[in-house]
């Protein structure tokens, strides 16, 4: 069992990795099509992955009959609430943003890094809050969902590393060293899934409002960040195309194997 749950964690870290290492295959920055395509297809991954791996089970493990929302209303708002507060305090995560200077340049990257790091921890915690409710056998909670929800949310890291690492190459950074950077941003998701299950024995009786929190937090971001960067400019239509394909794949995985 402990190595199931090890290997749950480390697959987000695995996806914002893989995205970190596509400094490897290109020589500057990824061209708008594709970014709209890996945008999209994440937006998708997460809102099926906020609803069936998080909502659902929130509801469904709130005990409160036919108040059962109650919990997952509030958790969810409390999660956008705090990501709304992070955005306050940090960057917007687009790849194209344009600056003036290197001193200019040196504070964008070094405020982007620390948004992307920042927004990894929910997601973090939303693996660990599933984890937690399996390990627990209090909550309806499978561990193949929580499996699946680990490969939506690599799935949806796999850009956000690209997101890091990019914009550093385009700056002259040597490939290795924003390789590095973006692995490092993703390494606060396992170490916060970590102390949420650490702190099982709390996390439980709250579970359903941490689930919707989770939720609140993933659904601020497809809203505020990867629906804009989709949208915008030409080939837009790439991104919804990309989104439906993600969202039908998150569901297929949720469905299946929950």
């Amino acid at each position: 069992m402990a190595g199931e749950v090890i290997m749950g964690l480390l697959i987000p870290f695995a996806g914002t990795s893989l995205g970190a290492a596509m400094v490897f295959f290109f020589s500057k920055q990824i061209s708008g099509g594709l970014r709209k395509i890996l945008t999209g297809f994440a937006a998708g991954v997460m809102v099926a992955a906020s609803f069936w791996s998080l909502l659902q089970p929130a509801l469904d493990s709130s005990a409160m009959g036919k108040l059962s929302f109650i919990p997952a209303a509030t958790g969810f708002l409390i999660g956008v609430g705090f990501l709304l507060l992070l955005d306050e305090i940090t960057p917007h995560m687009h790849m194209d943003h344009q600056v003036e200077g290197p001193e200019s340049k040196l504070k964008h990257t070094t405020k982007l890094i620390l948004a992307v790091t920042l927004h990894n921890i929910p997601e973090g915690m939303a693996v660990g809050v599933v984890y937690a409710g399996w390990l627990s056998g209090q909550a309806d909670v499978t561990h193949t969902a929580a499996l699946a929800l680990a490969l939506g949310i690599a799935i949806q890291n796999f850009p956000e590393g690209a997101i890091v690492s990019m914009p550093l190459l385009a700056e002259g950074m040597p490939k290795n060293k924003t390789f590095g950077y973006g692995v490092l941003s993703g390494a606060v998701e396992p170490v916060a899934a970590i102390v949420t299950i650490m702190a099982a024995r709390a996390v439980v009786p709250v579970l359903p409002y941490l689930l919707a929190f989770a939720a609140g937090a993933m659904f601020y971001v497809v809203v505020e960040e990867l629906i804009p960067e989709m949208s915008e400019g030409k080939h837009s239509n790439a991104g919804t195309i990309a989104f439906s394909f993600g969202f039908v794949l998150m569901m297929i995985l949720d469905v299946a194997l929950g």
